[in-house]
């Protein structure tokens, strides 16, 4: 009789999913994890240095290294939940024949992966550069804490609802990467939604992604900045779409062949 309690045999089971991820993607040598963190830290600079070299210092009175930063994290974020959800549950068939591994231990360790190595790139970014004085400590660190996890829920949920149709129909698989490219305009990471014309605020303000990114930038530039949010529209759609993933998954095992 086992007296293992039954939290601890999950969170035993994602962390051997996440080691093995990692291994999977990045190889035993080399620095790992740190890639995990690095591959996203690299992108993101360089889109600041290209972006500092083409852009003026400030742009509608918004300094650029924490717009950025605050922009692109954040767009990384959502699209990496998505890229990486995608074919996890057939790059990982072989598993399943362990009956207690489930396709939600396995969604729920990219899902949980991707969130640490984004976290820990948008922290490092920042901090390099506050010490370069590009940015100053966020005006309001809560509401920035807010706004990044209802992201990351927003981002699991949809992650999880691409990749369980990606199951039922092959053609997601090409239908995906065109959609992560449409939430480059879609998500506001690249403008305010001060900087639309009123007539169009109201009318954008419908896509919940540009709510989380804006509840971040209210948080690292505080009133200073003019910025439109609504907290309870993004967690509805969160919710929404994770209880969404969570129903369109639950039939994913019987989708695919178990060997």
């Amino acid at each position: 009789m086992s007296f293992t309690r039954p939290g601890s045999r999950h969170t035993r089971i994602l962390e051997a999913l996440m080691m093995r991820e990692v291994v999977t993607r990045f190889g035993r040598e080399g620095l790992g994890f740190l890639w995990l963190v690095g591959e996203p830290l690299l992108f993101c600079l360089g889109v600041l240095v290209m972006w500092s070299i083409i852009k003026p210092e400030y742009e509608h009175g918004v300094r650029l290294g924490p717009f950025i930063v605050t922009g692109y994290m954040s767009l990384l974020l959502l699209r990496h939940q998505i890229s990486y959800s995608q074919g996890a549950i057939q790059g990982n068939i072989g598993l399943l024949f362990h009956k207690q591994i489930s396709i939600l231990h396995i969604m729920l360790s990219r899902n949980i992966l991707e969130f640490m190595g984004a976290t820990a790139a948008f922290i490092i970014v920042y901090f390099v550069l506050m010490v370069l004085g590009q940015v100053s400590w966020p005006e309001n660190i809560l509401l920035v804490y807010a706004g990044w996890l209802i992201l990351a829920v927003f981002s699991v949920g949809l992650a999880n609802v691409m990749a369980a149709l990606a199951i039922r129909w092959e053609v997601m698989e090409r239908i995906v990467p065109l959609l992560t490219y449409m939430l480059i305009p879609l998500s506001g990471a690249f403008f305010m939604v001060a900087w639309l014309p009123e007539r169009v605020q109201e009318i954008y303000l419908l896509v919940p992604i540009p709510h989380a990114i804006e509840m971040i930038r209210a948080g690292v530039f505080g009133p200073f900045v003019e910025t439109h949010y609504n907290a309870t529209y993004v967690l509805a759609w969160s919710g929404v779409l994770n209880f969404l993933g969570l129903i369109l998954l639950a039939d994913a095992r019987d989708r695919v062949d178990v060997e």
